[in-house]
Protein backbone atom coordinates (compact mmCIF):
# COMPACT_ATOMS: atom_id res chain seq x y z
CA UNK A 1 0.00 0.00 0.00
CA UNK A 2 2.44 2.35 0.60
CA UNK A 3 4.84 1.90 -2.01
CA UNK A 4 0.96 2.36 -4.14
CA UNK A 5 0.24 5.94 -2.09
CA UNK A 6 4.56 6.64 -2.89
CA UNK A 7 4.16 5.96 -6.62
CA UNK A 8 1.32 7.85 -7.10
CA UNK A 9 3.15 11.07 -5.25
CA UNK A 10 5.99 10.83 -7.41
CA UNK A 11 4.04 10.90 -10.62
CA UNK A 12 2.17 13.13 -9.74
CA UNK A 13 5.09 15.23 -8.73
CA UNK A 14 6.41 14.52 -11.91
CA UNK A 15 3.41 15.65 -14.12
CA UNK A 16 3.31 19.29 -11.85
CA UNK A 17 6.84 20.05 -12.77
CA UNK A 18 6.44 19.39 -16.08
CA UNK A 19 3.46 21.65 -16.18
CA UNK A 20 4.56 24.69 -14.26
CA UNK A 21 7.87 24.71 -16.77
CA UNK A 22 5.34 24.97 -19.69
CA UNK A 23 4.69 28.66 -21.36
CA UNK A 24 1.31 28.46 -20.92
CA UNK A 25 -1.07 30.29 -18.28
CA UNK A 26 -3.46 27.47 -18.14
CA UNK A 27 -0.61 24.70 -17.90
CA UNK A 28 1.35 26.69 -14.68
CA UNK A 29 -2.05 26.71 -12.86
CA UNK A 30 -2.54 23.26 -13.32
CA UNK A 31 0.88 22.06 -12.59
CA UNK A 32 0.49 24.60 -9.20
CA UNK A 33 -2.78 22.84 -8.56
CA UNK A 34 -1.60 19.28 -9.06
CA UNK A 35 1.81 19.76 -6.85
CA UNK A 36 -0.64 20.68 -4.04
CA UNK A 37 -2.64 17.96 -4.48
CA UNK A 38 0.59 15.58 -4.24
CA UNK A 39 1.67 17.40 -0.87
CA UNK A 40 -1.66 17.35 0.61
CA UNK A 41 -1.56 13.56 -0.13
CA UNK A 42 2.26 13.24 1.06
CA UNK A 43 0.84 14.96 4.41
CA UNK A 44 -1.78 12.60 4.57
CA UNK A 45 0.12 9.86 4.20
CA UNK A 46 2.42 10.76 6.91
CA UNK A 47 -0.19 9.58 9.36
CA UNK A 48 0.41 6.03 8.68
CA UNK A 49 -2.10 4.55 6.51
CA UNK A 50 -3.92 2.17 8.44
CA UNK A 51 -7.55 0.87 7.11
CA UNK A 52 -10.77 0.30 9.65
CA UNK A 53 -8.44 2.37 12.23
CA UNK A 54 -10.80 5.55 14.37
CA UNK A 55 -8.97 8.72 14.21
CA UNK A 56 -9.22 9.16 18.16
CA UNK A 57 -8.43 7.19 20.82
CA UNK A 58 -11.39 5.28 22.06
CA UNK A 59 -12.18 2.48 24.62
CA UNK A 60 -11.10 -0.88 23.35
CA UNK A 61 -9.22 0.24 20.38
CA UNK A 62 -5.66 -1.05 20.14
CA UNK A 63 -4.63 1.15 17.01
CA UNK A 64 -5.78 4.27 15.97
CA UNK A 65 -3.96 7.08 12.99
CA UNK A 66 -3.20 10.22 13.68
CA UNK A 67 -5.60 12.88 13.28
CA UNK A 68 -3.19 16.22 12.72
CA UNK A 69 -2.22 15.29 8.93
CA UNK A 70 -5.87 15.11 8.34
CA UNK A 71 -6.93 18.53 10.00
CA UNK A 72 -3.54 19.58 8.19
CA UNK A 73 -4.32 18.53 4.69
CA UNK A 74 -8.10 19.49 4.94
CA UNK A 75 -7.35 23.12 6.06
CA UNK A 76 -4.65 22.98 3.21
CA UNK A 77 -7.53 21.66 0.47
CA UNK A 78 -9.64 24.65 1.79
CA UNK A 79 -6.81 27.50 1.44
CA UNK A 80 -5.84 25.91 -2.12
CA UNK A 81 -9.00 25.52 -3.44
CA UNK A 82 -9.53 29.95 -2.60
CA UNK A 83 -5.60 30.39 -3.98
CA UNK A 84 -6.70 28.32 -7.29
CA UNK A 85 -9.72 30.74 -8.15
CA UNK A 86 -7.53 33.73 -7.27
CA UNK A 87 -5.03 32.69 -9.68
CA UNK A 88 -7.74 31.70 -12.22
CA UNK A 89 -9.08 35.13 -11.91
CA UNK A 90 -5.44 36.67 -12.21
CA UNK A 91 -5.03 34.85 -15.36
CA UNK A 92 -7.69 35.23 -16.76
CA UNK A 93 -7.66 39.33 -16.18
CA UNK A 94 -4.23 38.97 -18.15
CA UNK A 95 -5.64 37.09 -21.01
CA UNK A 96 -7.92 39.55 -21.81
CA UNK A 97 -5.69 42.37 -21.09
CA UNK A 98 -2.95 41.24 -23.24
CA UNK A 99 -5.01 38.84 -25.53
CA UNK A 100 -2.26 35.98 -24.73
CA UNK A 101 -1.87 33.36 -21.68
CA UNK A 102 1.83 33.16 -22.54
CA UNK A 103 3.87 33.81 -19.49
CA UNK A 104 7.25 34.51 -21.02
CA UNK A 105 8.29 38.25 -21.96
CA UNK A 106 8.13 39.58 -25.16
CA UNK A 107 11.32 39.37 -27.58
CA UNK A 108 13.71 42.91 -26.70
CA UNK A 109 12.20 43.10 -23.57
CA UNK A 110 13.86 41.96 -20.43
CA UNK A 111 17.58 41.53 -21.86
CA UNK A 112 18.96 43.90 -20.02
CA UNK A 113 18.93 46.80 -22.82
CA UNK A 114 17.59 50.10 -22.63
CA UNK A 115 14.93 50.95 -24.81
CA UNK A 116 15.39 53.12 -26.89
CA UNK A 117 13.93 56.07 -25.51
CA UNK A 118 15.10 55.73 -21.83
CA UNK A 119 17.61 58.27 -20.49
CA UNK A 120 18.67 56.03 -17.98
CA UNK A 121 16.57 58.03 -15.76
CA UNK A 122 17.98 61.34 -16.51
CA UNK A 123 16.08 64.47 -16.37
Amino acid sequence: MEMLVASAIGIMTAAAVYLILRRRTFAVVLGMTMLSYAINLFLFATGRLVRGAPPVLADGVATYTDPLPQALVLTAIVIGFGMTAVVVVMALGAFVEGGDDRIDLPPGDGDGRANAGDTGGAP
